[in-house]
C-alpha cells in the first residue's frame, strides 16, 4: 500500500471518529432533558438528607471541645489534681504524653468518666515522683474505652481480682454444650453502670487491651465468693430456661477476672485520683 493511501485510510478514520463524537454530542441534551427530573428529585432527597444529617450531628459539633475549653480544663482540673504536689515536683510533661491526651480531650471532654482519666494521666505525667510509670499506650487505652468501662475501673483500685461466672447449657449426662451467658459479674451492680447485660462485653474490651485477663482454668479458692453470683435471680431464671429445655441441664463455669501488671499501672496512674496518691 502507497503512503498516500495510508494517510487517505488514516483520515478516513479520524473523520469517522469526529463524526461519532460530534453524533454523541447532540445526543446528550437529550439524555440530559430525560433524566433530569429523576435527577431533581434525587437532588431533593439529597438536600432532606443532608439537612437531616446537620441536625444529628450539630449537638455531635457542638461537644467537640475548642483551645479555650481545653486551656481551661488545663488551668483548672489539672491544677486541682496536682494542688498536694510539692511546687517543685511540678515538672514539664512529656510531650508524646501530653500532645495525644490534650488532643483527645477535644472529642472526649464531654464525657465525664473518660475526662477524668485524661487528667490523672496528665497529673500523673506532671508530677516527678510519678512521671516515669506513665506509658504511651495509656492515651491510646483511653480513647478505645467507654464510660462504663472507666467505671468499672475503679473497682479495681482496692482489689486486683473478681470472680464472674459463665453459665452454660449443656446435654444431659454429658459435658458438651454452648454458653448461655458469658461472663456474669456483679460488678455493673456494684458499680452503678447504666447497662448490665453489656458487661461482659466490657470485660472482652478490657482484656483485649490488656488491661485483664481471664484465665480458661483459674478460679478463687475460696467457693463463698462465687455463691451470690450464682444464686443472683438473673442466674436462677438463665437455669431455670435451660432446664425447661428437652434433655439440657445448667452448668456453672467458675473464673476469675486477674488485674495485668499493664492494668494494676493504669489503675494506679489513670483512674485512681492522682490527689490520693
Amino acid at each position: 500500500m502507497s503512503d498516500d493511501s495510508k494517510d487517505e485510510k488514516s483520515k478516513g478514520t479520524v473523520d469517522s471518529t469526529i463524526n461519532a463524537m460530534a453524533g454523541l454530542a447532540k445526543e446528550v441534551p437529550i439524555y440530559q432533558d430525560a433524566v433530569q427530573p429523576a435527577a431533581k428529585e434525587i437532588g431533593k432527597a439529597l438536600c432532606t438528607v443532608t439537612k437531616t444529617v446537620n441536625v444529628a450531628l450539630s449537638p455531635v459539633s457542638a461537644l467537640i471541645w475548642g483551645y479555650d475549653q481545653v486551656k481551661d480544663f488545663v488551668n483548672n482540673k489539672i491544677s486541682e489534681k496536682l494542688q498536694n504536689v510539692p511546687l517543685e515536683n511540678i515538672v514539664t510533661p512529656p510531650t508524646h504524653i501530653a500532645g495525644p491526651a490534650l488532643e483527645s480531650l477535644r472529642y472526649t471532654g464531654a464525657i465525664e468518666e473518660l475526662k477524668e482519666l485524661y487528667a490523672n494521666l496528665i497529673a500523673s505525667s506532671m508530677d516527678s515522683s510519678t512521671t516515669e510509670r506513665v506509658h504511651p499506650s495509656f492515651v491510646e487505652i483511653i480513647k478505645q474505652l467507654s464510660a462504663d468501662e472507666a467505671i468499672l475501673l475503679k473497682a479495681f483500685i482496692s482489689k486486683n481480682q473478681e470472680p464472674i461466672i459463665t453459665i452454660r447449657s449443656n446435654e444431659n449426662a454429658k459435658d458438651v454444650g454452648y454458653d448461655e451467658f458469658r461472663h456474669f459479674s456483679l460488678l455493673g451492680e456494684e458499680m452503678n453502670c447504666s447497662n448490665h447485660k453489656q458487661i461482659p462485653n466490657h470485660l472482652d474490651n478490657l482484656s483485649r487491651l490488656g488491661i485483664i485477663e481471664i484465665p480458661a482454668q483459674y478460679q478463687l479458692s475460696d467457693e463463698e465468693f462465687y455463691k451470690p453470683l450464682e444464686e443472683h435471680p438473673f442466674v436462677l431464671k438463665i437455669k431455670e430456661k435451660i432446664l425447661e429445655e428437652d434433655r439440657r441441664i445448667p452448668k456453672i463455669k467458675r473464673k476469675t477476672v486477674i488485674l495485668t501488671g499493664l492494668g494494676e499501672l493504669f489503675v494506679d496512674t489513670c483512674v485512681q485520683d492522682h490527689q490520693d496518691v
